[in-house]
C-alpha cells in the first residue's frame, strides 16, 4: 500500500510560528503586531540567524557546534579591543577605516576558532560534541581574560548609528539587510554549488563521499570555519546593536541556534536540511522571548520552552527517519 506523503518539517515550523504570532497578537494587540516590535524582533534575531545559518551547514554534515555563542562573544571582544586600541583608548569617534579593521578582526577571530574546531574534528577525529564543548569554554574564557570580565563600551558612534540603529527605506534596519544578504548567499551556496552538494553527501555517508572523491577532511574544516566566520560576523553586528560586548548576554545562543536549525527540518543525523527552514525556525525562540516579556511571563521560562520544543523536534525527526526506512 502506498504511503500518503507527509507535510514537510518547514511547513509545520511555519505554521507553529504563525500560531505563536497570532497568539501573542491576541494577548497583546497594542504591542506585539506593531512596526516597532517587528523591527526590534528582526534586529534582535539577526545575530542568532547568522549562528543558525552556520549551524545548518555543520549539522547537515552530521556534526554539531556548541561553541558559536562563545565565539560570538570572543569575536566581539577582539573587535572592540582592536578599535579601542586604534582610538587610543576611546573608539567613539573612529572612522570607517578603523571600523573596517575591527570587522576583519572579528571575522578572523571567529574563523580561527572554526578552523581549530574543524581540525580537531576532521583530522584528530575527536567527537564534535567534545571539541566544541571545549571551545565553548575556551573562547568565553579568552574573552573574559582580554577584558578582565568587564564589557568594552567604547564602540564607534558611526558603527552604532549605521548598523545599530540605522534604517534604509525608512523602515528596514540596516543590520537586517546585512543578515538577509548573507543568508541568501548561504542558501545559494548550500542549494546550488558543489560545496553544498558535498556538504549533503558527507552528512548522508561520509565514507561513501570519500570513496566518490570528495575531500571529506578538508570540507569539514571548511564547514566549521564557515560556522566560526558567521559567528564572528554575528559578534560584530551584536557589538553594533548593543554598543557593548555583552559578555554574559549570550548563554542561550547555542541552544537557540541548534533548536532553530532542528525545528527548521535539518536532521541531527545529517544529510537533510535547508537554510530556509532555519530562517523560519530561528524566529520561534525570538518570538517566544519577545512574547513572554510582553505578557509578563518570567524570561526564565524561555529556555525551558525552547528545550521542550527541541526535544519534540528531534523525536519527530526520528519518526520521519524510521518511516522512510520502513518504506
Amino acid at each position: 500500500m502506498r504511503r500518503r506523503p507527509t507535510a514537510s518539517p518547514t511547513l509545520w515550523t511555519g505554521l507553529v510560528l504563525i500560531g505563536l504570532c497570532a497568539l501573542f497578537s491576541l494577548l497583546r494587540p497594542a504591542a506585539f503586531p506593531t512596526l516597532y516590535n517587528a523591527q526590534t524582533l528582526l534586529v534582535q534575531a539577526g545575530p542568532l540567524l547568522l549562528l543558525a545559518v552556520g549551524m545548518t551547514f555543520v549539522i547537515i554534515t552530521s556534526g554539531i557546534d556548541l561553541s558559536v555563542g562563545s565565539v560570538l562573544v570572543f569575536s566581539g571582544v577582539v573587535s572592540a579591543k582592536t578599535m579601542e586600541a586604534l582610538g587610543g583608548g576611546d573608539a567613539t569617534d573612529l572612522g570607517w577605516g578603523a571600523i573596517g579593521v575591527g570587522l576583519l578582526v572579528a571575522l578572523a577571530g571567529g574563523a580561527l576558532w572554526g578552523v581549530l574546531n574543524g581540525l580537531l574534528v576532521a583530522v584528530a577525529r575527536v567527537p564534535a560534541l567534545i571539541v566544541t564543548l571545549g571551545s565553548f569554554g575556551a573562547a568565553l574564557g579568552a574573552a573574559q581574560l582580554l577584558t578582565n570580565g568587564v564589557d568594552v563600551r567604547t564602540v564607534p558612534s558611526a558603527l552604532r548609528l549605521t548598523f545599530g540603529t540605522g534604517t534604509s527605506f525608512a523602515v528596514v534596519p540596516n543590520l537586517v539587510l546585512v543578515v538577509a544578504a548573507v543568508t541568501l548567499l548561504a542558501a545559494w551556496l548550500l542549494r546550488t554549488t558543489r560545496f553544498g552538494r558535498h556538504t549533503y553527501a558527507i552528512g548522508s555517508n561520509a565514507e561513501a563521499a570519500r570513496r566518490a572523491g570528495i575531500r571529506v577532511t578538508r570540507h569539514l574544516v571548511q564547514v566549521y570555519a564557515l560556522s566560526g566566520l558567521l559567528a564572528g560576523l554575528a559578534g560584530f553586528l551584536s557589538l553594533a546593536y548593543f554598543g557593548t560586548t555583552t559578555i554574559s548576554g549570550h548563554s542561550n545562543d547555542n541552544l537557540n541556534a541548534i533548536a532553530a536549525v532542528v525545528l527548521g527540518g535539518t536532521s541531527l543525523f545529517g544529510g537533510i536540511g535547508s537554510v530556509l527552514g532555519s530562517v523560519i525556525g530561528v524566529f520561534i525562540p525570538a518570538v517566544l522571548d519577545t512574547g513572554f516579556v510582553m505578557v509578563g511571563v518570567q524570561p526564565f521560562w524561555q529556555p525551558i520552552a525552547v528545550g521542550a520544543v527541541l526535544v519534540a523536534a528531534v523525536w519527530w525527526d526520528q519518526r520521519r527517519r524510521r518511516a522512510r526506512a520502513g518504506r
